[in-house]
């Protein structure tokens, strides 16, 4: 197999928290950029620079009394202003590296790597901790970071389906990592045959050997595939800075091994098309561990070298 020669990386950041039950992760993209994480992949080989930064509303900032409709209107602006930067990236022959934010963002980032392949089959990879998979009918919390990846395969409110709506076929959507969810986005998934590789099934086979078959399922009769890693999929230990830890997560080492993975080409298997990483808390973070995951994965999973150094978020 060959690696796919990388192109350059388009750093888009999508400072959402109005997904979330917490506001906190609005501040991870402008941590990393104010911690150099262009400067930290550029040393490890890539060709990064930061090309947007899509921010809340700033009227809003002070409104922890939004409702919930109103809160569903910011994340379908926000989501509709990061389509865009993603669009654009990508027909200017950049690679979008989408960094949050809220898992939310995915509605438009995914979106907008659909708009950018006019709507041709695209799979994707899901590293997560959660399924991401409620509707309005499901939902406990009626946070709409917990709704995109139903969004994604068609399922949601109106205003999020026009952005992201079927921009992922089932077939072509493969969990890693599950290990917390409800009963009702679990039986949407099963309904619609969708892949979930959970956290005992990544013990028992080697995360390597998931990730290649999650590499199969998602480049199967597409026009390309993207990763999303939402970084509570990962075991605190090594990323505590998010608002969900869950225990008996990745571990980071072998999830370093496994990103080239993403990138490697044989006959039948379409390109990687784009990666988004999610739920970075700065204030919760300990030592810059979670910051100096973020770009070590990037790194890992675009073809650039080990990056020297710490990156400790601001």
């Amino acid at each position: 197999m060959q690696s796919q020669p990388p192109l350059p990386v388009a750093l888009i950041g999508a400072a959402s928290g109005w997904g979330a039950g917490y506001r906190q992760t609005e501040d991870g993209p402008p941590a990393l950029r104010n911690a150099g994480l262009d400067r930290r992949l550029a040393a490890s080989g890539l060709a990064a620079s930061w090309t947007a930064m899509v921010e809340p509303e700033r009227r809003w900032r002070d409104r922890p009394d939004a409702s919930t409709e109103e809160v569903f209107g910011l994340v379908a602006r926000h989501s509709a202003a990061l389509a865009e930067s993603v669009d654009t990236a990508m027909r200017g022959g950049r690679f979008p590296v989408v960094v949050g934010g809220d898992h939310s963002i995915a509605i438009g980032t995914w979106g907008g790597v659909a708009r950018a392949i006019d709507r041709a089959p695209l799979g994707l990879i899901w590293f997560d901790a959660h399924l991401d998979a409620h509707t309005e009918a499901t939902t406990p919390s009626m946070n709409p970071h917990g709704m995109s990846a139903a969004v994604l395969l068609g399922h949601g409110r109106p205003e999020f389906l026009a952005l992201g709506g079927h921009a992922v076929r089932p077939e072509n959507l493969c969990y890693i990592g599950a290990r917390s969810y409800e009963d009702g986005e679990r039986a949407l998934l099963e309904r619609l045959g969708v892949r979930v590789v959970g956290m005992d099934e990544v013990r028992a086979r080697g995360l390597a050997a998931v990730v290649e078959e999650a590499v199969a399922i998602a480049s199967w009769c597409t026009a390309g595939f993207g990763a999303t890693i939402d970084l509570d999929g990962f075991d605190p230990a090594d990323a505590p800075g998010v608002g969900l830890r869950e225990p008996d997560g990745l571990r980071r080492g072998e999830m370093l091994a496994a990103l080239p993975l993403l990138r490697q080409q044989a006959h039948g298997r379409s390109p990687l098309r784009a990666v988004e990483i999610v739920e970075y808390i700065p204030a919760l973070d300990e030592e810059g561990r979670t910051a100096r995951l973020v770009g070590d994965m990037i790194a890992a999973a675009l073809g650039g070298g080990a990056i020297e150094g710490r990156t400790e978020a601001a």
